[in-house]
């Protein structure tokens, strides 16, 4: 499925390479959200890496199998059908360009509101049948990967001890939370394989904003994390589970707690990388801050505001900043 226009490699400049690893990671916490003991694991797992795959997630399969089916259509039309969805405004098909601040990366996507009233229209004269069967697979699959991200975030209010048990959840839940869906797409690129025995990096290193993402892709490998020492580590592919990232707001909330964990893909030169994944964010409004019942005494890290005012600020910034940085607080000398 090899769909991005192919330009010469000197003018892909833009777009960094490196080394893609064959050694997978085996330390990624693995939690079966069916286990008693799981509660524990999850805040051990956000505590240590930031980072978790889940099985037994009570997502259908069906679910899954209709959207990837939907996305794989999609990005299978010639450029000039897809881009009838662009450009990003901020929602719609994007093509290398992530963001507004320069970043590039190899790779092309769809940014979805999980408003039910966005408007599908744009879709009809591309596939030349009604958009809803995009929209109902998208909101199947997002009304399950929901639920399943808010068993996870009551899950870990309960392994710290919070006596509300949705003061995580009741974020995602609310009519107002601004969570967004993002379909990604890497396609091959073998010819840089044989001229420098490089991949292109897709997604560049990056923290997500919100307060967690639940990512499901197909079985082609690509994801990598960053580890507390720095070094970078690769995620074997896993297409019948979901990895969990913890967000820059969670961290908040838990002050620091919880690691955002960085995070980046590096494209696959041979096999094409369907992605989803689902953020889960709060209302504009929301107050961002950490919890009193987590403090224990502890000075807060952050300064308290909301998630309209950080979202503003993480957008305008570069993939790779500090995001978090203008809003930490500076230790009196």
């Amino acid at each position: 499925m090899v769909v991005l226009a192919k330009p010469a490699i000197e003018q892909l400049s833009a777009i960094k390479t490196c080394k893609l690893t064959t050694t997978f990671f085996s330390g990624i916490p693995i939690i079966d959200l069916s286990k008693p003991d799981s509660k524990n694991l999850l805040v051990k797992a956000c505590e240590e890496f930031g980072f978790f795959k889940v099985i037994n997630h009570g997502v259908p399969t069906e679910c899954i199998t209709k959207l990837e089916s939907e996305a794989v259509s999609f990005f299978s039309l010639p450029l000039s059908e897809k881009e009838k969805a662009g450009p990003p405004n901020p929602f719609g098909y994007g093509n290398k360009s992530i963001g507004s601040n320069g970043d590039v990366g190899w790779v092309e996507y769809l940014l979805l509101t999980t408003n039910p009233e966005f408007n599908y229209q744009g879709f009809e004269s591309i596939y030349g049948k009604t958009p809803e069967t995009i929209r109902c697979a998208v909101d199947d699959y997002v009304l399950a990967v929901k639920r399943m991200a808010c068993e996870v975030l009551e899950l870990l209010a309960d392994g710290l001890k919070i006596q509300q048990r949705n003061v995580f959840s009741k974020l995602l839940m609310d009519e107002q939370s601004d969570s967004v869906f993002r379909l990604n797409h890497y396609p091959p690129y073998p010819e840089l394989q044989e001229m420098n025995g490089s991949n292109f990096i897709g997604f560049g290193e990056h923290t997500d904003p919100q307060i967690i993402s639940v990512l499901r892709s197909n079985n082609t490998s690509g994801l990598q994390i960053s580890l507390k020492d720095g070094n970078w580590i690769s995620v074997p592919p896993d297409q019948n589970s979901f990895f969990i990232n913890v967000g820059d707001s969670l961290q908040v909330m838990t002050n620091g707690r919880f690691k955002s964990v960085r995070h980046r893909v590096i494209a696959n030169s041979l096999k094409s990388r369907v992605s989803m994944i689902y953020f889960g964010g709060p209302p504009l409004s929301e107050k961002i801050a950490p919890l009193p019942s987590l403090m224990e005494g502890e000075d807060s890290l952050y300064k308290e505001f909301t998630w309209f005012e950080y979202k503003k600020s993480a957008y305008k910034s570069r993939l790779a900043d500090n995001r978090l940085g203008l809003f930490e607080k500076i230790a009196a000398s």
